[in-house]
């Protein structure tokens, strides 16, 4: 058997000093992780969330990781029977003049170049008063006495920043809401 460059001359003499190099701790704990983690077709790719928990702390008690909870899911109730009004999701952009007639900006038609989200919700027989709004940014939470609309926003919006308006004639809450979107210093400029 030829020798190797490190002086080794067998595979039991490679595994002896692996053994004396290693963390016995440390293997016997990638050793009940890897186990753990049972490999078929649908893991190629980034690990699902139920793994990446895993990895990251088997001695936690936690079954939900912050991020796997949706934003608003503390709003569901549904042993609350109030009826859910009709609502619409419009989404509205800044544009003049050079924008419709000359093309100096990047702005199309698309949602990409919008900067509002307005929801426009039918609230029949409802009082301003009696309009309950709370909203997040990816989740608005309205109440009234006959109403309950907890709706997941189709992007994320500054909860801060935003118009409500009632109008009492068509009796709809119209709500305008800045859009954050990471890209927007792009699309905007």
């Amino acid at each position: 058997m030829e020798q190797c460059p490190g002086g080794f001359s067998s595979a039991s003499s490679i595994e002896a000093l692996c053994t004396l190099l290693s963390n016995a701790e440390e293997e016997e704990e990638k050793e009940r992780l890897y186990s753990s983690l049972v490999v078929n077709p649908g893991d190629i790719g980034p690990l699902n969330p139920e793994k990446k928990a895993l990895q990251k702390d088997l001695s936690s008690k936690e079954i939900w990781d912050i991020l796997e909870v949706p934003e608003g899911s503390e709003f569901d109730d549904t042993s609350d029977q109030r009826e859910q009004p009709k609502y619409e999701i419009l989404f509205k952009q800044k544009v003049g003049s050079e924008d419709i007639f000359l093309g100096m900006s990047r702005k199309d038609p698309s949602t990409v170049c919008c900067e509002d989200l307005v929801v426009k919700i039918q609230l029949p027989n409802t009082k301003a008063s009696d309009i309950s709004l709370d909203i997040r940014r990816k989740f608005l939470d309205l109440r009234t006495p006959k109403y309950k609309l907890g709706l997941h926003l189709p992007h994320p919006v500054n909860e801060k920043t935003g118009k409500a308006q009632f109008k009492v004639d068509t009796e709809t809450l119209e709500l305008t809401l800045t859009m954050v979107r990471d890209f927007d210093f792009i699309n905007f400029s």
